[in-house]
């Protein structure tokens, strides 16, 4: 299975304002020749007249009005490069804390996440943070980067004390792969480019640690998991009797012939064919978007799971789950909202709120249960009919849910389940 050849890799930025993100992605961008040459002659005439001497690298990522005249990110920029060995997203997100959903948003569907640490203020409450919500969303690889190394005179033992404090709130993350960069944004060291000024450090390039990154291994391809978006019957000519059942495969593998189970029918069958607008498939497997045929007919809808015959996820009303609070109105005890997980749709509460997490502490709030704007807390859910659910550090889609307030139709929470 060719997973890595020109995989796309989404990864995203996490840093206290003024640590340089969008400035080391507007360099990121501007050094791999990712720019269209109006883009950057907007840029620079806009640069000119904020009296800049160079580019302002930041203005790359900064779209929205507020960000460019206060200099910081507000909401979630993303932005797409490819280089010639792989394609990228990149999620821009804010680093004041009143923006922890933004930063969850961007977050959770990324490969990568990049912290960035001032090399002259260290390790402070808001990286602690950043990286308590990277460890919480499952991210499988941190690369810490210790930016405006240019300030601190390219010194190789701030660098290394730096490395040391972080490595004090490392030990409490639930992350295997962090890896640590010394760079200078402004400047482009050891961005694309190796750094003369840091011989010191025989590492790569941000940019070449990224392009080379393994993670083929970061999708699950051992639960076969296939929500059912909907079903499709073309009723025309040589597709009279085609009944396919399309969605897009959350993890694992799918082939012909193998036996599934529907659920949560319980009904089992064989799969004929995997089909897509190019053709008939021999496999299939997550992202992709296809639409499956079973040898028997059985009645399926949106909302159904195919899964593999031996392996099934738990079919739960009621479980726990770390929720982030989306909305500007706070929790209210006992409202029925609706849960939205995968292509499933009904009913929940928040039947309890066991207790909040400070995440510049990581310590735990029980007394309060009132759930406000950026709160992160662990809850029990309970819905009117069972979700087919996996845990969310084993299944980062099937363990996944957001919540909808059915009165104003706003997203107010979303949730990973425990």
């Amino acid at each position: 299975m060719q997973l890595d050849t020109n995989q796309l890799l989404r990864f995203t930025t996490a840093g206290s304002v003024d640590d340089g993100k969008s400035t080391l992605i507007g360099r990121l961008l501007y050094d791999s020749k990712s720019i269209f040459e109006d883009q950057l002659e907007a840029i620079e005439k806009t640069s000119k007249k904020k009296g800049h001497e160079g580019i302002d690298m930041a203005l790359f990522t900064d779209g929205l009005r507020d960000e460019r005249e206060q200099g910081i990110t507000i909401d979630v920029a993303y932005r797409y490069f490819t280089t010639p060995k792989r394609k990228f997203i990149i999620a821009d997100t804010p680093g004041h804390i009143q923006y922890t959903r933004n930063m969850v948003t961007g977050a959770s569907t990324a490969n990568v996440a990049i912290i960035l640490i001032d090399a002259r203020h260290g390790v402070i409450e808001q990286t602690k943070r950043h990286a308590f919500i990277a460890s919480l969303l499952h991210i499988p690889h941190i690369i810490v980067c210790v930016n405006k190394m240019d300030l601190v005179d390219f010194s190789e033992t701030v660098y290394n004390n730096i490395i040391t404090q972080f490595e004090e709130i490392s030990s409490k993350l639930l992350v295997k792969d962090i890896r640590y960069k010394p760079i200078s944004a402004l400047l482009g060291d050891n961005v694309v480019n190796r750094s003369e000024n840091m011989d010191w450090y025989q590492g790569a390039p941000l940019l070449n640690t990224l392009e080379n990154m393994h993670i083929s291994s970061d999708i699950n391809k051992i639960d076969a998991r296939f929500p059912v978006q909907t079903v499709l019957r073309p009723q025309r000519e040589g597709y009279i009797d085609y009944r396919g059942y399309a969605g897009r495969v959350s993890s694992g593998i799918y082939r012909p012939g193998d036996e599934i189970t529907v659920l949560p029918s319980g009904f089992t069958s064989k799969i004929k064919t995997i089909d897509t607008l190019d053709g008939e498939l021999e496999e299939a497997y997550a992202p992709m978007s296809v639409s499956i045929t079973l040898e028997d007919d059985i009645d399926i809808s949106r909302g159904d799971m195919i899964v593999k015959a031996n392996n099934k996820p738990e079919a739960k009303q009621e479980f726990d789950a770390m929720l982030c609070w989306l909305n500007n109105s706070p929790s209210r005890p006992r409202t029925k909202y609706s849960i939205l997980h995968t292509s499933n749709d009904q009913k929940a509460m928040i039947k309890n709120v066991m207790y909040k997490v400070d995440i510049n502490t990581y310590n735990r709030i029980e007394d309060d249960k009132e759930l406000k704007m950026n709160d992160i807390s662990r809850v029990t859910i309970r819905t009117t009919r069972p979700l087919m659910i996996d845990e969310y550090r084993d299944n980062r889609i099937t363990g996944s849910f957001t919540l909808i307030d059915d009165t104003t139709h706003e997203t107010v929470a979303a949730g990973m389940i425990l």
